[in-house]
């Protein structure tokens, strides 16, 4: 399977491409931590197979300080004993939303999500999981690849 990129939405479509540029600077100007930031970007671009995000947000993960242990270990967080029950609960977010089509969103992750960090910090949880999830989709579309 040859992956040529295809067309380039930032040139074809500028003024719909850089919406997703609007939310990325509303998200940093959340409490969204940059740790917590990049572990929704890495683990929703390898569920949705996002080669250039994977790329691009691994590199920013370690760039801010993540370690590769982690990171290797991010795609069965739920066996790894290197995420805090915060971390937890937003991975188990990720996946939820990313995969919203299976079967949702759950009440228990909703729940405990809400718990741990509030009405606010969810949606805006939310906004950067959906985001990612955008940039994936475009990704994937347009067989965008790392340089």
């Amino acid at each position: 399977m040859q992956n040529k990129p295809r067309i380039n939405l930032s040139k074809v479509e500028p003024k719909g491409y850089g919406i997703l540029f609007k939310f990325e600077e509303f998200l940093g100007k959340t409490p969204i931590s940059t740790r917590i930031s990049n572990l929704i970007k890495v683990r929703a671009s390898q569920i949705n197979k996002c080669n250039f995000c994977i790329h691009l947000h691994t590199e920013e993960a370690l760039a801010a300080g993540e370690s590769a242990k982690r990171l290797f270990a991010l795609s069965a967080w739920q066996e790894s004993p290197f995420f805090s029950e915060e971390e937890r609960a937003v991975l188990a977010l990720t996946e939820e939303v990313t995969l919203i089509a299976d079967h949702g969103v759950s009440d228990e992750v909703y729940n405990k999500n809400l718990e741990l960090f509030g009405e606010q910090y969810l949606a805006q949880l939310i906004i950067a999981i959906n985001t990612i999830n955008s940039w994936n989709r475009i990704g994937v579309a347009t067989k965008l690849q790392p340089e």
